[in-house]
């Protein structure tokens, strides 16, 4: 029987989920989509542990997603040569070129554009913003002197935050290349690109993908800096879901601004009809404790609450202690929020006469007919899975069941709210079809006897064209 939550969960894999049974307890406790973080991944791990999960999604009968994340441009600092303590006043040199061990006096930055793009005045973060530096004075080619704001212990190959400097480094690393050719040719189902700034940065990650993959893979923005705020119109015409990446975000933007982004992101996808995923923190605790905090659960909750696809653990499922538990709570904390009439979901219907508005009105009004006739399910044939989008940003209270011939996009569409896929591939008259696969969501514990159905389907069937007719039904059998 199908997990009946709709927001879904992304958990990251790591030395915590090396194991099949653990992988499977994870499916089977409401995981939709499994991140690799290639910040930490060797390609044999990856390779093993994605072919762990398509063993289980065939065994279990279930669609769990890959989403391989890029690690962007990651700045740091070297190693230091013993304890260091840097105090508010002292000053100390960041240098590029050669590593070499750092002390209180030079540590090496691994940027070597950095003394060209600081500029006096501007804020050096360390250690996710545990250390704060002033900008003193820059050589322009390899020394920056900085002045201690914020001082603490300065520990070895801590990450480096910018907030205020125009950076020249692309989005898209040699790293990330190598790192996404990789993932494209394991098929992975989607792949989030860190520390996007800017139009360009999606485009360049779509080229690779044109040029080594036949198929379209989804790409994911990660939003963590605040010129990504600032271009987020932009930003959403070139992706097709964004990730409120609040680690980042909440060192390179004050953290208290966080909360409201965070509404803003969602809004703003919800618009844009794609995915949004929240992201950091969301149970860090149970890293190391069966019991989140109450502020954990709060946390999980709203993000329910203000409309997002899904919900991320990194370090929970990754490194943590109990990796199948911490889903499970996750699932009974969205379980419990997600049919709340609390939840306001904006409904502008589409108004832009573009050559698919047909099929989105259509699915607009799919979403609004559900939820007054209160029916269990809105399901959809689709060939690319657009009416999937669709539908899920318009929230029904419905379950929204995906049938598709196209086996690339049925674990693709596990990451957007309420959708559940599943192959079909009998396409004959709308009636047969439409019966068929009413039995099959009867089958899968969507539907019973009594319950109330509305099917689209593009006319004729056989051509799989766009959307274009809504069917109202109430089930009278369920034969299987």
């Amino acid at each position: 029987m199908p997990t009946k939550k709709k927001t879904k969960i992304v958990a990251t894999l790591g030395p915590a989920t090396s194991k099949k049974e653990v992988l499977k307890n994870m499916i089977l406790a409401g995981v939709d989509v499994f991140r690799i973080n290639f910040s930490h991944a060797s390609y044999d791990d990856v390779a093993e542990r994605i072919k762990i999960i398509r063993e289980l999604n065939e065994e279990l009968q279930m669609s769990t997603a890959i989403l391989a994340d890029l690690q962007g441009p990651k700045l740091r600092v070297g190693v230091m040569g013993g304890e260091v303590v840097v105090a508010p006043g002292d000053e100390i040199l960041f240098v590029t070129g050669e590593p070499f061990e750092g002390n209180a006096e030079r540590v090496y930055m691994n940027y070597k554009e950095f003394p060209r793009d600081v500029k006096a005045g501007e804020n050096i973060l360390l250690d996710d913003g545990k250390l704060m530096f002033e900008v003193v004075s820059t050589n322009g080619e390899n020394e920056v002197k900085a002045k201690v704001i914020q001082g603490g212990p300065l520990k070895s190959k801590k990450g480096v935050n910018l907030p205020n400097t125009n950076i020249s480094l692309p989005a898209l690393t040699e790293k990330d290349v190598k790192d996404a050719i990789f993932a494209i040719g394991q098929d992975v189902d989607w792949i989030a690109l860190s520390f996007v700034r800017f139009s360009q940065d999606l485009i360049d990650l779509q080229n690779l993908i044109k040029e080594h993959s036949e198929h379209k893979i989804p790409i994911v923005a990660k939003i963590e800096k605040p010129e990504a705020v600032e271009n987020i119109d932009k930003i959403v015409a070139y992706c097709d879901g964004l990730m409120v990446a609040r680690g980042d975000l909440g060192v390179e933007v004050p953290a208290h601004e966080v909360p409201l982004i965070q509404k803003q992101l969602v809004l703003r996808a919800k618009k844009a009809r794609i995915p949004v995923i929240i992201a950091t923190q969301m149970m860090e605790t149970m890293i190391t404790s069966l019991t989140p905090t109450r502020a954990e659960v709060n946390d999980v909750a709203n993000s329910v609450m203000d409309g997002a696809d899904a919900v991320m653990l990194s370090g929970e499922t990754s490194v943590g202690n109990y990796p199948v538990q911490v889903i499970e709570k996750m699932t009974s904390i969205l379980k419990s929020v997600e049919g709340s009439s609390l939840i306001n979901v904006p409904q502008t219907p589409p108004h832009i006469k573009t050559k698919r508005y047909i099929t989105k009105s259509v699915c607009y009004h799919a979403a609004l007919m559900a939820n007054e006739i209160q029916a269990k399910a809105i399901s959809t044939l689709t060939n690319s899975g657009y009416t999937a989008f669709q539908i899920s940003a318009w929230r029904p209270s419905a379950h929204i069941l995906v049938f598709t011939s196209n086996r690339r996009i049925l674990t693709q569409l596990n990451l957007l709210w309420g959708v559940k896929a599943f192959y079909y591939d009998k396409y004959v008259s709308t009636d047969e079809t439409i019966d068929d696969v009413n039995q099959i969501a009867c089958k899968k514990g969507f539907l019973d006897v009594g319950d109330m159905l509305i099917s689209l389907a593009a006319m004729p069937i056989k051509d799989k064209g766009m959307v274009n007719t809504l069917r109202v039904t109430e089930i009278e059998t369920c034969n299987f």
